[in-house]
């Protein structure tokens, strides 16, 4: 659905990104990954006609990006990480407007408003000024004018900038149902984000893209999980059969009162849950098995250490 080849953008002698090629299919959301001015917004930019690049190529839904930005802007919804939104405009309003721009038809206008609406949990706020608005809602109002026109592409940079804790866990939510449904670009710093909600990641430092890794359901890449297990009993036996367990590659335990297991595997739930019948039926009194979410973060950490700070 989305090609990009070797896409690159100098200022005079700074280079902003460096020959990023990647590509994302018809219905996955890929996590674009990196510290703030690694590069995600001018990639953004270019994939969604604002700005040009200085060499490489890029299409969407087989239509050029440069050749034919016409169509690209008729596939794709974009948040940018500034919502453009006018405050001296009630939300429906914006809404009316921006669905008008987009080429929606007058009859489909109001069906097309109310879901974004729904979609976007802007019930409440629908008929109220946007500048007296929360950041929060305000953000909320940018993401349902991506959605506005039901395009099969949707970018957003930073979509979760400004939300409270259960915004965010909404917007998550609004996000993975539309997996499948629709490709997504979803650019952020924040880990947890890319975890619960990506199917894969790139990860850009300074420009340059330094890992590209699918997730697997548990949030961890390159197919390896850890998993916590707090057990009340504990022995040289128990280590044995779970080491034995296909797919298990290192066990840890520490003992305080409790007893904790750190069981590295692959990242497969049959495993788990093969570690979880052994250490049942070993009479070992399971109190909590649950999974670390350490490895991205780990892995992400790795990429980028000493490598300074971001360019662009």
């Amino acid at each position: 659905m989305i090609e990009v080849r070797n896409l690159t953008k100098k200022y005079g002698d700074r280079t902003a990104i460096n020959q990023l090629t990647f590509s994302v299919a018809r219905g996955e959301i890929l996590g674009f990954l990196g510290q703030n001015g690694a590069g995600k917004t001018t990639t953004m930019k270019i994939l969604t006609g604002f700005m040009p690049a200085t060499s490489g190529s890029a299409s969407i839904g087989g239509f050029d990006v440069l050749e034919n930005p016409y169509e690209v802007k008729k596939k794709i919804g974009y948040l940018p990480e500034t919502p453009p939104i006018y405050p001296e405009l009630l939300v429906h309003e914006y809404l009316s407007f921006v669905a008008e721009l987009r080429g929606v038809s007058k009859p489909d206008r109001s069906k097309k408003i109310d879901k974004a609406i729904e979609l976007c949990h802007l019930g409440d706020v629908r008929r109220r000024l946007i500048g007296n608005l929360s950041k929060g809602y305000r953000q909320r109002v940018g993401l349902a004018q991506a959605l506005i026109h039901d395009p099969e592409v949707l970018i957003l940079d930073e979509p979760t900038v400004g939300l409270d804790p259960k915004q965010v866990n909404e917007a998550r939510g609004l996000i993975k149902n539309l997996r499948g449904e629709k490709t997504v670009i979803y650019s952020t710093h924040i880990l947890s984000e890319v975890a619960a909600t990506c199917d894969r990641i790139i990860v850009i430092d300074r420009g340059n893209i330094v890992a590209q890794e699918a997730l697997n359901p548990m949030g961890a890449t390159g197919g390896v999980v850890k998993t916590e297990i707090i057990v009340r009993k504990v022995g040289d036996d128990l280590r044995r059969k779970i080491t034995s367990v296909v797919g298990v590659k290192e066990v840890q335990i520490t003992s305080n009162g409790t007893h904790r297991l750190i069981v590295e595997s692959d990242a497969n739930e049959d495993v788990i849950a093969e570690v979880s019948r052994v250490i049942v039926e070993s009479r070992a009194g399971l109190i909590r098995m649950s999974p670390i979410q350490q490895a991205l973060e780990e892995y992400y950490l790795t990429l980028i250490a000493g490598k300074g700070g971001p360019q662009a």
